[in-house]
C-alpha cells in the first residue's frame, strides 16, 4: 500500500477490516538553542529545524472528509503547524476505539514525536502530502 497523500490515507483507513480511528500530532518546527550558522541558514529558507508537538487529536476516517477540512478545523486553535504526523488505530469486532481508548496511544505518540522517533507515523505537510523527513 503507497500512501502519498492524506486522501490516499482516508481511503486506505475507511477500507480496513476492523473500523479505524486515526491519531494526528500537529507539529511546528524550531530552531534549536544550539544551532549551527548552517543549520540556522538552512531554516530560514524553509527547512530543517526540530519538529515540535503543538497539538493532538483521534477522529474516525468517516469525521474526515478531506485534507481541506483537517486543515481548516486546525486552523481554528491558533498554531502555525508545519507538520501533522498520523497514525490508526484498529477496532475489534467492528467496533472503532473510542476517544477514550485513543488517549493513552495519541500521548505515547506526542512522547515519541518529542524523543525524534517518527519511523512509525505517517507525516503530512500542509498541502496534505507524505513527506520524508531527513
Amino acid at each position: 500500500m503507497t500512501i502519498s497523500s492524506f486522501d490516499d490515507l482516508l481511503l486506505q483507513a475507511r477500507q480496513q477490516s476492523e473500523p479505524q480511528r486515526l491519531l494526528f500530532v500537529f507539529s511546528g518546527a524550531e530552531l534549536p538553542d544550539d544551532a549551527t550558522a548552517q543549520q540556522r541558514a538552512r531554516f530560514e529558507a524553509g527547512a530543517g529545524g526540530a519538529l515540535t508537538p503543538l497539538m493532538c487529536v483521534d477522529k474516525t476516517p468517516q469525521e474526515m472528509e478531506t485534507f481541506s477540512a483537517l486543515l481548516e478545523e486546525s486552523s481554528q486553535f491558533g498554531h502555525d503547524w508545519a507538520v501533522v504526523f498520523v497514525a490508526a488505530l484498529a477496532g475489534r469486532h467492528g467496533v472503532a476505539p473510542t476517544s477514550k481508548e485513543a488517549e493513552a496511544p495519541l500521548q505515547r505518540m506526542v512522547e515519541s514525536i518529542k524523543a525524534g522517533s517518527v519511523g512509525s507515523f505517517i507525516p503530512f505537510d500542509r498541502q496534505g502530502h507524505a513527506v520524508i523527513l531527513s
